[in-house]
């Protein structure tokens, strides 16, 4: 089983930006996906970005134009910039990988997360 780490977590203040990382531990496998999700005290757990087996990027509706996913030079490190972050933005952002099933990534491996904290 893959095991995912998060990092880059912070406090910033409402305008502020960072960019977070996630290492597998494992090389990618053809069809895998992977994503970024987050889960904010009292909650449920919110999908947040995709990059696809074809290198495709989604996004959820609320993240577009401010958050950016992407994959580093090695293909176990994604990356998900965030910028313009805003107080409800404050929650424990976690990385997972799964596999591409022409339409959707089910994933299957998840991390603990790296907690971001944006105050007013």
């Amino acid at each position: 089983q893959v095991k995912l780490q998060e990092s880059g977590g912070d406090s910033v203040q409402t305008g502020g930006s960072l960019r977070l990382s996630c290492v597998a531990s494992q090389r990618t496998i053809s069809n895998r996906c992977l994503g970024w999700h987050r889960r904010a005290p009292q909650r449920e757990r919110e999908w947040l970005a995709t990059m696809d087996s074809a290198d495709t990027p989604h996004y959820a509706e609320f993240v577009k134009g401010r958050f950016a996913i992407s994959e580093g030079n090695t293909a176990n490190t994604l990356y998900l910039q965030l910028n313009n972050l805003k107080p409800e933005d404050t929650a424990m952002y976690i990385c997972a990988r799964g596999f591409w099933n022409g339409r959707e990534c089910v994933f299957t491996d998840w991390g603990l997360g790296t907690q971001v904290d944006v105050s007013s």
